[in-house]
C-alpha cells in the first residue's frame, strides 16, 4: 500500500492563492475612489466660486449697504467697535451671565487712558466691554473694576463729581451727541444729554429716555448695561468711564474706547447689516456659509452654518425600506469599513462661526478684485474647510467682499458611500469567487485522489494487479489520465499474468525433454556398465538431478499459489502447532539447538495450519542454514495488543542492506554460488513463507539483529 500524503501545496491552496489576487481589484476601486474625491474637490471650488460670484452680483452698485464703512481709511482694535449678533434677549439688570459671547469682550486699562489728573499715579481704573445688536437696539455692557464707588449725591445739581460713563455718537442726519450716566444709587440709570458746544464743563441739557440702563454694584467694582436705538446711531460711537475715588471730588483718570469730546476722534462701530442678511436670506443659499465683508475685513453679514450643511455634495437620504442584504451591510459590514473609514465629523471646532473680523489670503485677494479659494483644517483638525471669496463692486472700487465657506464633509459622505457599495460588491464577488475557485479545485483533488486511490488499491505491494481500474466518462484532461492509467493497468495485468504463469509453463515444457534425457541415460547405463562410472555419465546425472529440483521448486510455488485461492480456512491453536513443528525440526537438525519460547499460549488465529507448518518450514530451514554452527535458533511466540508475534532469530551473516526489501520477492537470494554437489536455490523459500502470510492477512519482515549478531525474522498475525 502506497503512503498517502498530505500535501500542504495542493491544487486547492494554490487556486485559493492565485484567487488572492483577485482581492487588488477593491484596492484599485479603493484607489480610484480617492482619486474621484480629488475630482470632486476641484469641481466643490468651482461651484462654490460660482456660489460667490453670483451672491456678490446681487449686492453689485448698492452704495447705501457700505455708506456707514466707506470713509474710514483704517480700523483699530478697541478704538473701533464691533456689534455682535445676539441670539437670545438681553436682561437689563447688570447681571451678566445672559451675554453668550463674553470671550470677545474688550479690555481697556492703562494703555487707554484719555485724560488723567496726576500723570505719576498709578490709574486703578479698568473696564471691559462688549457690544451687540439684538433686533433694533444696540446693547452694551460695562464691567468696570474700581477700588472706590462713588455715587451721585442726591442732592448734587452736578453730574461728575462722580463715577460715571459717557456716550458719544454721531446720529444717522451726522449730528454729534454726548451722554453722561451718574446715579445716586444702583438701579435703573437715566443717561443725560450734554452740552456738546463747552465739552469741558460737562452741563447736562436733558434726560434721555430712548437710552436705558441698569448699574449693578460688584465686589470688583460694577456693571452697567445699556440698551440704544439703532436709529439714534449713525457710524461713530464712543464710550469712556471716568473714576473719582472720593464724594464731591474730581475725576482722577477716564478711560475710553476713543476721545469722546471731540466729533472728529470719535471711533467708529460696526453693526451687521439686516438689509445684507435679507438679501443673503433671499438667495437662497442654505448649503453654504455666507459672509459679506467690508474693506477693512469686518463682517457685515452672516448667513448659514458649515455644521449643520454639507454643500450641495451631500449624501442624499437613507430609505426606511432596505432590503435583507442591506439591513446585513449596515449592521455587520459598514462597522467593518469603518474601521478605517472615516466618518465627517459634526462636532468639529468652529472657530469663525461669531468672529468679527475674518482673515485669510482669498479674502485678501478678493479684496484687490480678483476672485481667491483657500483650504483649510479646523483647529482639531477633523474637518477640512473651503473658502471661496468674490469682490463687490460700486462705481468700479472694491466695497467689500462675499466669502462662502463649505465643508468637505459632503464629499467624504459620498466617498464613503462610494466605498461602502465598492466593498460590498467586491466582497460578495471575491467570496462567491473564491468559494467557486475552492469548489473547483476541490472537485479536481477530489478527482485526482479517487484516481490516485484506485491505482493505489489496483497495485499491492509486491507489484501484483489485484484490481482494474474503472475509466472515467468524463471528457476533460483527467478523464483522460484515467482511461489511460487504466489501460496501463490492464496492460500491465496481462503482462504479470503472463510472467506468472510462465513457470508452470516451462516447468510443464522442460519435463517431457527431462524425462527423455533420464530415460537415455538409464538406457546408456544398462547397455554399457562400464560407462556407469564414468565421470561424465555421473557429471550428467548430477546435472539432471539439479534441473529437476529447479522444475520441482517451481512447480511447487506455482501450485501453493493456486493452491491459496481455493483453500478452506479454519480457526486453530497457533502455539499448538508451533510446538508440534518445532519437536520434528529438533529430530530433523540434530546438529543445531533449536529453543523454543512460548511466552503466551492459547492463541487462536483464522487460517490452514498445514499452511502455517510449510511457512515455518521455510523460515526454520533458512535461519539453521546461514546459522553459525555451535549457536542456537530461538523460536518465540508472544502476544502484543490483538496480535501474535513469532520470532526466529538466528546468529550469523547479516543481511546486506540493498537487499533487505526484496528477499522475500520471487527468485531471489543471497546465497552464495552454489558449489558442486549441492542443490540450486531460486529464492522461492521466502518467497512462499510471505504467500502464506498474506494468506493469514499477517505480516512477515526480515531483519538484522540490534547488537549485529545475526538475522531475525518477525511474522506478525491478527488473533481471532
Amino acid at each position: 500500500m502506497a503512503l498517502r500524503k498530505f500535501h500542504l501545496f495542493g491544487l486547492r491552496f494554490k487556486l485559493l492563492l492565485l484567487s488572492g489576487f483577485l482581492f487588488s481589484i477593491p484596492w484599485l476601486g479603493y484607489e480610484y475612489v480617492w482619486e474621484m474625491e480629488k475630482y470632486l474637490r476641484a469641481g466643490q471650488e468651482r461651484t462654490l466660486l460660482g456660489t460667490v460670484r453670483a451672491v456678490a452680483t446681487a449686492l453689485h452698485e448698492r452704495p447705501k449697504l457700505f455708506d456707514a464703512q466707506a470713509s474710514y481709511l483704517s480700523v483699530e482694535k478697541g478704538r473701533d467697535l464691533y456689534a455682535y449678533p445676539i441670539v437670545d434677549p438681553i436682561r437689563l439688570d447688570g447681571d451678566l451671565s445672559d451675554w453668550r459671547q463674553q470671550q470677545h469682550a474688550l479690555h481697556y486699562g492703562q494703555d487707554h487712558l484719555i485724560s488723567q489728573r496726576d500723570g505719576n499715579t498709578p490709574v486703578s481704573l479698568s473696564f471691559n466691554h462688549l457690544i451687540g445688536k439684538y433686533r433694533q437696539h444696540l446693547y452694551a455692557y460695562f464691567e468696570v473694576s474700581d477700588d472706590h464707588v462713588v455715587y451721585r449725591s442726591a442732592n448734587s445739581l452736578s453730574v461728575d463729581n462722580n463715577d460715571y460713563l459717557q456716550i458719544a455718537f454721531t446720529t444717522p442726519a451726522g449730528d454729534f451727541r454726548r451722554y453722561l450716566i451718574a446715579t445716586a444709587k444702583p438701579g435703573w440709570l437715566t443717561p443725560y444729554e450734554m452740552n456738546v458746544q463747552d465739552s469741558l464743563s460737562n452741563q447736562p441739557l436733558r434726560p434721555e429716555n430712548r437710552i436705558q440702563g441698569a448699574w449693578r454694584e460688584t465686589p470688583q467694582g460694577y456693571n452697567i448695561e445699556l440698551r440704544i436705538p439703532l436709529e439714534l446711531l449713525g457710524s461713530k460711537l464712543s464710550f469712556a468711564v471716568t473714576d473719582v475715588d472720593s464724594p464731591g471730588g474730581q475725576a482722577l483718570a477716564t478711560i475710553g474706547t476713543s476721545n469722546v469730546w471731540e466729533e472728529d476722534k470719535l471711533g467708529t462701530v460696526l453693526v451687521p447689516s439686516p438689509e445684507i442678511e435679507l438679501i443673503l436670506k433671499g438667495l437662497g443659499h442654505t448649503n453654504s456659509r455666507i459672509w459679506v465683508v467690508d474693506q477693512h475685513q469686518r463682517v457685515l453679514a452672516k448667513s448659514g452654518d458649515i455644521k449643520n450643511s454639507d454643500g450641495i455634495w451631500s449624501r442624499p437620504a437613507t430609505t426606511t425600506n432596505e432590503n435583507w442584504w442591506e439591513q446585513v451591510a449596515r449592521r455587520w459590514l459598514h462597522p467593518l469599513y469603518y474601521k478605517f473609514l472615516t466618518r465627517p465629523p459634526s462636532d468639529f471646532i468652529d472657530e469663525l462661526y461669531d468672529v468679527a473680523n475674518l482673515q485669510g489670503s482669498h479674502i485678501e485677494q478678493a479684496l484687490r478684485g480678483q476672485a481667491g479659494s483657500s483650504w483649510r483644517l479646523t483647529p482639531d483638525n477633523k474637518a477640512v474647510v473651503l473658502a471661496a471669496a468674490y469682490p463687490i463692486y460700486i462705481d468700479d472700487k472694491v466695497m467689500g467682499a462675499v466669502i462662502a465657506e463649505e465643508t468637505t464633509n459632503g464629499i467624504r459622505s459620498l466617498r464613503n458611500l462610494a466605498l461602502e457599495k465598492l466593498f460590498t460588491l467586491m466582497l460578495a464577488v471575491m467570496l462567491l469567487g473564491t468559494l467557486a475557485l475552492f469548489l473547483l479545485a476541490s472537485r479536481i483533488s477530489s478527482r485526482i485522489r479517487r484516481l490516485r486511490d484506485q491505482a493505489d488499491a489496483a497495485i499491492d505491494e509486491q507489484g501484483r494487479i489485484r484490481s482494474q481500474l474503472k475509466a472515467s466518462k468524463v471528457q476533460d484532461e483527467i478523464g483522460d489520465l484515467s482511461r489511460t492509467v487504466s489501460d496501463m493497468v490492464q496492460r500491465l495485468g496481462q503482462y504479470h499474468h503472463y510472467l506468472e504463469s510462465m513457470s508452470s509453463r516451462l516447468s510443464h515444457e522442460l519435463r517431457t525433454p527431462v524425462a527423455v534425457v533420464r530415460s537415455s541415460l538409464e538406457t546408456l547405463q544398462m547397455e554399457e556398465e562400464k560407462l556407469t562410472d564414468s565421470v561424465y555419465m555421473q557429471r550428467a546425472q548430477e546435472g539432471l538431478n539439479r534441473l529437476s529440483a529447479i522444475l520441482t521448486n517451481m512447480s511447487e510455488a506455482t501450485r501453493l499459489e493456486q493452491s491459496l485461492q481455493s483453500a478452506d480456512r479454519q480457526e486453530y491453536q497457533l502455539d499448538q502447532v508451533l510446538e508440534g513443528c518445532v519437536q520434528g525440526y529438533q529430530l530433523a537438525y540434530p546438529d543445531t539447538a533449536l529453543v523454543l519460547k512460548l511466552e503466551d499460549r492459547q492463541l487462536k488465529v483464522n487460517g490452514a495450519p498445514e499452511l502455517f507448518a510449510q511457512l515455518l518450514d521455510k523460515l526454520v530451514a533458512n535461519a539453521v542454514e546461514f546459522a553459525t554452527q555451535g549457536t542456537p535458533v530461538e523460536v518465540v511466540l508472544k502476544r502484543h495488543g490483538r496480535k501474535a508475534v513469532l520470532e526466529i532469530s538466528n546468529q550469523g551473516p547479516l543481511l546486506p542492506a540493498q537487499m533487505q526489501g526484496r528477499l522475500f520477492d520471487s527468485m531471489v537470494s543471497v546465497r552464495p554460488p552454489n558449489q558442486a554437489g549441492k542443490l540450486p536455490h531460486l529464492g522461492l523459500g521466502l518467497h512462499i513463507a510471505r504467500l502464506i502470510s498474506d494468506f493469514h492477512n499477517g505480516q512477515i519482515n526480515l531483519h538484522n539483529l540490534a547488537d549485529n549478531t545475526g538475522v531475525i525474522v518477525r511474522l506478525t498475525l491478527p488473533l481471532v
